[in-house]
C-alpha cells in the first residue's frame, strides 16, 4: 500500500484529489477498541505505554479510514515533566495538586531534556512511522492554555486565578510562559526529530482571553514556538478554540494552517486568514445527525471552503465520547465521496 500524503499537500496549500480528514480525539473514547484497551488501566499510565499507543493511534486509521494520524498523548505530559504531580480524575478531568501561584512555584519548575523525561512519546512516533500509510500529526498544548491548569490546578469554567495573576502580577505570569515555552518548543523538536510530520498546537482556552490580552499574555509565546519549529520544515497547525475574534492573531501566528472551531462560517474564516490553509470546522454534535442531514452539511461546509488555500476537514473541537463511531464513518465517506475521492 503506498502512503497517502493527502494531508500533508492541504497543509501546504497544493493541489489535492479530494479534501483529507481527521478528527481530534480520534483516538479515544467514543470507539469499543479504545475503551478495550484502556480497560483496568489509568490514562496516565496508557500515555506513557508506546504499544499501547500505537494501538490506539492506529484504530481510527483502520477502522474509519481517516487520512491523517495523531499522536495518542495528552497536552499536560510535558507539565507533569516540568517537575509536577499530575493525576486524573474520572469526571474531573487533570488535576494538579500543586499549584503555581507565586516565584517559588515557578522557580522549582525545571525545563526538561525531552528524551529523558518524555522518551516513551518519542518511542511511540518511531514505532508509529513503521507502521502508518497515512502521515503523523504530533502536538502539544499552547502555553496559555497549559498555564491555566497549572494555575488554577484543573479545568476551570471562569479562569479567576488565571486572570488575576495576568493583571496583577504580571512579570510573575510572564515567567511562567516562558518556561512552559521553553519546555514546549524542545518538546516539539523532539517530535519531528522522533519523525512527527506535522505539529499542531492546541489553544483550547485562548477563546477566555479579551483579543488585547490575548495579545499581550499568551499570542507573543505561540509566535515563538512556531518559529523555533520553523527549521522543521514541517507543517505546523494552530489552533485557537473559541478563537473566531482572534483570527488574524492565528494568521499572523507563523503557522502554515489555522484550525477553525464551528463558531464560525468557514467560508468567512478563509477570507480573514487571506493565504494560509485552514482545518474544520463542523460542530462535532452535528455528527448526530440523521445521514442525509449530515451529508448536506457536509456538502455545504466543502463549498464554503472552496477558496482556501488548502483546507483539511475535521470537526470543530474534539469528537464527542458518546457519539456513536458509525457516525463518524458516515462523515469520513461523505467527506472522501463529496470531494472528489
Amino acid at each position: 500500500m503506498t502512503f497517502n500524503d493527502t494531508f500533508l499537500k492541504a497543509c501546504r496549500g497544493e493541489a489535492t484529489n479530494y479534501t483529507p480528514i481527521w478528527i481530534m480525539r480520534q483516538a479515544g473514547r467514543y470507539l469499543p477498541q479504545y475503551q478495550k484497551v484502556r480497560s483496568g488501566r489509568s490514562f496516565l499510565e496508557l500515555c506513557k505505554s508506546p504499544e499501547l499507543c500505537v494501538e490506539v493511534t492506529l484504530q481510527p486509521i483502520d477502522i474509519l479510514n481517516m487520512d491523517a494520524a495523531i499522536l495518542f498523548s495528552d497536552i499536560l505530559i510535558p507539565m507533569e515533566a516540568m517537575g509536577l504531580e499530575l493525576e486524573f480524575h474520572e469526571g474531573k478531568g487533570p488535576i494538579f495538586p500543586q499549584t503555581v501561584r507565586d516565584q517559588a512555584a515557578v522557580d522549582k519548575l525545571i525545563v526538561p531534556d525531552p528524551l529523558e523525561t518524555m522518551g516513551f512519546v518519542m518511542e511511540t512516533i518511531t514505532l508509529l512511522r513503521k507502521e502508518l500509510k497515512v502521515p503523523l500529526i504530533g502536538f502539544a498544548g499552547a502555553p496559555f492554555t497549559c498555564a491555566t491548569y497549572l494555575i488554577e490546578g484543573g479545568s476551570s469554567k471562569v479562569f479567576w486565578e488565571t486572570k488575576k495573576m495576568m493583571f496583577t502580577a504580571p512579570e510573575l505570569f510572564h515567567s511562567l510562559m516562558d518556561k512552559i515555552s521553553r519546555c514546549t518548543s524542545k518538546y516539539l523538536l523532539a517530535q519531528a526529530e522522533a519523525g512527527a510530520q506535522a505539529l499542531q498546537l492546541f489553544d483550547s482556552w485562548a477563546g477566555v482571553l479579551a483579543p488585547v490580552d490575548f495579545e499581550s499574555y499568551a499570542f507573543p509565546y505561540v509566535k515563538r514556538i512556531i518559529n523555533d519549529l520553523k527549521p522543521t520544515g514541517l507543517p505546523i497547525i494552530y489552533f485557537a478554540n473559541n478563537g473566531s475574534t482572534l483570527l488574524e492573531y492565528s494568521a499572523d501566528s507563523g503557522a502554515d494552517v489555522i484550525g477553525l472551531d464551528w463558531r464560525i462560517n468557514i467560508g468567512d474564516a478563509v477570507k480573514r486568514v487571506g493565504n494560509k490553509a485552514v482545518q474544520g470546522n463542523i460542530d462535532p454534535f452535528a455528527l448526530l445527525l440523521p445521514e442525509d442531514k449530515l451529508r448536506g452539511r457536509i456538502k455545504k461546509l466543502l463549498e464554503d471552503a472552496k477558496d482556501a488555500k488548502g483546507h483539511i476537514f475535521n470537526l470543530g473541537h474534539g469528537i464527542h465520547q458518546f457519539t456513536p463511531p458509525e457516525q463518524a464513518k458516515i462523515a469520513v465517506e461523505a467527506v472522501h465521496e463529496l470531494s472528489g475521492r
